[in-house]
């Protein structure tokens, strides 16, 4: 019988304890998606995806070719924060060609091509979304999120029905790093969600815009970071003063292209593509 020494068994060991090590993620990242002024983000850990908002029709395909090249096979939520064709027009080309596991979206409709193909993928693949109108937290793979819903119902005979009042809010936790995101939230949207609490980085509202109360808000979230979503003609030359003001350190797609954020629970490092 072939004798096997400590040294050995030692070796085994180790060899085993570094192989699990390394399959074991301890990182969530942000990557948004240089999609023009459009909204597109998608948050992952090792077995979590999460995608906020699909761009423009034609932004579908860049989407599902970047889960593809990640090795993404599912996605566990997809947030449509409202019917903008800039936020939902290619969620049916990630729907159509992705497992999407489920779908947030805030309760109203709107009459647009893009609305109507994203219901249509949606009913396709046998899925009903969940229209946010309380607040709903879920967690995966150890980050927390809430969806924060409007507190105005949408009345289709109301003259104040822009869509950027239905806007989801959406805050993940991971460990010691937060982040919020908010999608196209103006004055009234933002003033809804004042108090939601200290953030490690903010998706700037409303593709950088100006907003009257956004210093406000600066002011109780605290961001360390900020990115637009935007074109160099969206980004507002107040919106940046602010920034500037209150020395939150700011990237822009317009900018930098594809942005990449990532956290390892206590500190957080962004790389740019350009």
């Amino acid at each position: 019988m072939k004798k096997i020494n400590a040294f050995s068994v030692a070796m085994v060991i180790l060899f085993s304890v570094t192989s699990c090590s390394e399959k074991q993620s301890d990182e969530f990242k942000v990557e948004f998606l240089d999609v023009g002024k459009a909204d597109s983000m998608i948050l992952t850990t090792e077995k979590s995806t999460v995608i906020i908002d699909c761009g423009e029709k034609n932004d579908g395909k860049d989407i599902v070719s970047y889960l593809e090249e990640n090795n993404i096979k599912s996605v566990d939520y997809l947030i449509i924060t409202h019917y903008d064709k800039d936020h939902v027009g290619g969620a049916s080309k990630v729907i159509k060609n992705t497992e999407v596991k489920n779908i947030l979206a805030p309760d109203y409709q709107e009459d647009s091509k893009e609305f109507e193909k994203y219901m249509k993928s949606a009913d396709d693949k046998g899925i009903t979304p969940v229209l946010v109108t309380d607040d709903f937290s879920f967690t995966v793979d150890g980050v927390d999120y809430t969806v924060y819903a409007p507190k105005k119902a949408y009345s289709a005979d109301s003259d104040d029905n822009d869509d950027n009042y239905f806007s989801l809010v959406t805050k993940a936790v991971y460990k010691d790093n937060s982040f919020v995101f908010t999608g196209d939230a103006i004055y009234q949207r933002l003033e809804e969600v004042m108090n939601i609490g200290d953030c490690d980085l903010l998706k700037i509202p409303y593709h950088a815009r100006k907003i009257d109360n956004l210093g406000q808000f600066l002011e109780n979230t605290k961001p360390e970071y900020a990115v637009a979503c935007t074109s160099e003609s969206e980004f507002a030359d107040e919106t940046k003063s602010l920034l500037n003001d209150y020395n939150i350190t700011y990237y822009a797609t317009c900018y930098n292209g594809n942005i990449t954020v990532t956290s390892d629970g206590h500190s957080i490092k962004i790389k740019t593509e350009k």
